[in-house]
């Protein structure tokens, strides 16, 4: 094996190819879009270059599939699924950055007026969507893997958390204006 540096986005892939037992490239950003885009994307280009990175340091091994396009397939290997492993196993903490928008334009001074009211209605969109997901898989526990569950309710509990915000955000600037 080559010596990879290993990042975030080198366990995206490797998580993905996991869980999936086997992927192309292709496979892996669509399954990304499916599942972890709401808390973490990774543009498509990235997913394609990860993939040769990985394959080239020995943490995955690919076949190529002669039906149709010849697409290539690509599975962890033993030492890629280790490496996997004690990334899941390592209990590190690393700051969140939440990247939110409408919070970058109230730091430079945007209207709390004129971004609330479209924040609100886009935190609540996908909140519903969530409870939608956990109201449509019924008992949780059953169909979703291990973290999963509390991935999902990470999403809920941040969009609850944001509607909640820009609520207090939106009747702040509405007292501020009384004065």
């Amino acid at each position: 094996m080559s010596d990879v540096r290993l990042t975030t986005s080198s366990f995206f892939v490797l998580g993905i190819i996991d869980k999936l037992g086997e992927a192309s490239p292709y496979d892996v950003k669509t399954e990304a879009a499916r599942t972890v885009a709401p808390f973490w994307s990774m543009p498509h280009a990235q997913v394609y270059a990860q993939c040769d990175r990985l394959l080239e340091g020995g943490l995955l091994s690919q076949v190529r599939r002669e039906s149709g396009r010849n697409r290539r397939v690509l599975t962890l290997t033993g030492q890629g699924l280790a490496v996997l492993r004690g990334w899941l196993d390592d209990p590190e903490f690393v700051p969140v950055e939440a990247r939110e928008r409408g919070i970058l334009k109230l730091w430079f001074g945007g209207r709390p007026d004129v971004l609330a009211p479209a924040q609100l209605g886009e935190h609540e969109k996908t909140l519903r969507g969530y409870e939608e997901l956990v109201g449509g898989v019924g008992e949780l526990g059953e169909l979703l893997a291990p973290g999963q569950r509390e991935a999902l309710e990470f999403g809920i509990r941040y969009e609850r958390m944001m509607i909640d915000f820009w609520e207090w955000a939106r009747h702040r600037d509405e007292r501020t204006q009384d004065r």
